[in-house]
């Protein structure tokens, strides 16, 4: 099965999703909307927060996008367009996929990644959603508990927060002799 990408006004994510709920039974579809977890504090008050990964896109999985299941989506509230575009509905290329098929492989909420700072003052993911991601990191906010990411989707760069937990620094191992 392919993804294909669908824009939704912005903000609106869980909404479109819900009346999608109506139409999604009678075609063989599955609706994801990555999200993550972050801790953000406001007022000097921490709260747990969930976010959009790739804000105002849903992406369906599905065989095609058939004229009945194109009808059913365009009628939905909230819907803005198939990527690339509604002529030409297209699924997702590889590389789209691959990073999709990443960030959904931790769930549809993504949480913390494990990270540990090495004697260069390096990040290095142990474990999570940023895992092998390092390369793509832009910034850290070791207080915050933040690492800014230049995700790519279609061709277009932006960039998300993701929270990680940071491990003591690991042991440097001596040198082989």
């Amino acid at each position: 099965m392919a993804f294909y990408a669908l824009q939704v006004w912005t903000g609106e994510e869980k909404r479109f999703r819900a009346l999608a709920d109506r139409w999604l039974s009678s075609h063989a579809v599955e609706v994801f909307w990555p999200r993550r977890s972050l801790r953000i504090r406001r007022a000097g008050v921490w709260r747990d927060t969930v976010a959009p990964i790739f804000p105002g896109y849903l992406f369906l999985q599905t065989e095609e996008v058939t004229a009945a299941l194109y009808a059913e989506v365009k009628r939905t509230s909230g819907f803005v367009r198939f990527l690339p575009s509604n002529e030409g509905v297209a699924p997702m290329d590889r590389a789209d996929q691959d990073l999709l098929g990443h960030f959904l492989g931790f769930g549809e909420i993504v949480k913390k990644s494990t990270a540990f700072f090495d004697e260069n003052r390096r990040i290095r993911i142990v474990a999570g959603p940023l895992k092998n991601l390092e390369g793509k990191i832009v910034r850290v906010d070791r207080r915050k508990g933040r690492a800014r990411v230049r995700l790519e989707l279609y061709e277009n760069s932006f960039e998300v927060d993701f929270g990680f937990e940071a491990l003591d620094a690991a042991p440097i191992p001596p040198p082989v002799s």
